[in-house]
């Protein structure tokens, strides 16, 4: 099983990725976010590549924050340095400006009213046609594009997602009561021969108001997370692990969970 750490990016990201480099086979990039402007993950991910190419490198693409000249440009770099992989997807609002949303034939509408930013953020498709305009106008073609799954959502929903252009999915808000469900869709992805990584959010003395106040379920305690990994082994492909800002709780995290990386 792999370990991709969720990274987020600051001023020292070459620094703080060099503390968990022994530690993991790669890095999940975020992308600026909560709309709040940080290096771009897209860049980030084209310098650990670059630096690092044995390990698995996948930055979060997300669009809401640009017009179709930039999503093509940042997934043309991320192919030309050899990055394994990008997840298009809406994300949040911006802080700054309104929001974009690209067409798949290059198009793109900018919405600023609330009721229409509601709209457009619970609709279907939207990463769909990002990855439409980067493989069929782009023609974007090495790098992997890959989607997220939710627990929210029946398990056929994503088994349909992943049947779909996807090249590998991610899977979010795993707790226990949404593991048969990862186990559900994880057994079509095995059979499609499509990778599958799931989030796991641990919940540590620390981060337990941060959890709260974002309103992701914690996937397991620190205590509990070698018990709950266990039950991944031969089901996924992978885990992305965090503690959400406990960075002494993300080092104890990872060095408890080595045994399962292969």
């Amino acid at each position: 099983m792999k370990i991709l750490y969720e990274f987020i990016p600051r001023m020292d990201f070459l620094e703080a990725a060099e503390e968990v480099n022994d530690l993991v086979d790669g890095w999940n990039i975020t992308d600026s976010a909560g709309g709040r402007p940080a290096p771009s993950g897209a860049a980030v991910a084209c310098v650990l590549k670059a630096r690092n190419p044995d390990k698995i490198v996948i930055p979060m693409l997300i669009t809401n924050y640009k017009g179709p000249v930039e999503v093509g440009a940042v997934a043309l770099a991320a192919e030309a340095i050899g990055v394994d992989g990008m997840v298009p997807d809406p994300g949040d609002a911006p802080k700054y400006g309104h929001l974009i949303r690209t067409r798949k034939d290059g198009g793109c509408e900018l919405l600023a009213d609330p009721d229409k930013i509601g709209e457009f953020r619970r609709s279907t498709g939207p990463a769909e046609e990002v990855r439409a305009f980067l493989r069929d106008t782009i023609k974007v073609k090495k790098l992997g594009l890959g989607c997220l799954l939710t627990a929210r959502r029946p398990a056929e929903d994503a088994i349909a997602r992943m049947r779909d252009e996807w090249d590998f999915g991610f899977f979010m808000r795993l707790e226990e009561a949404s593991l048969p469900t990862l186990k559900q869709v994880a057994g079509e992805t095995k059979r499609l021969g499509k990778p599958i990584y799931a989030y796991l959010i641990v919940e540590t003395s620390k981060n337990k108001k941060t959890i709260e106040r974002i309103g992701w379920p914690s996937t397991s305690t620190l205590d509990g997370a070698e018990d709950f990994v266990a039950q991944l082994e031969g089901v996924i492909d992978g885990i992305i692990p965090t503690c959400l800002g406990d960075s002494a709780g993300e080092r104890e995290l990872l060095e408890k969970i080595q045994r399962f990386r292969t």
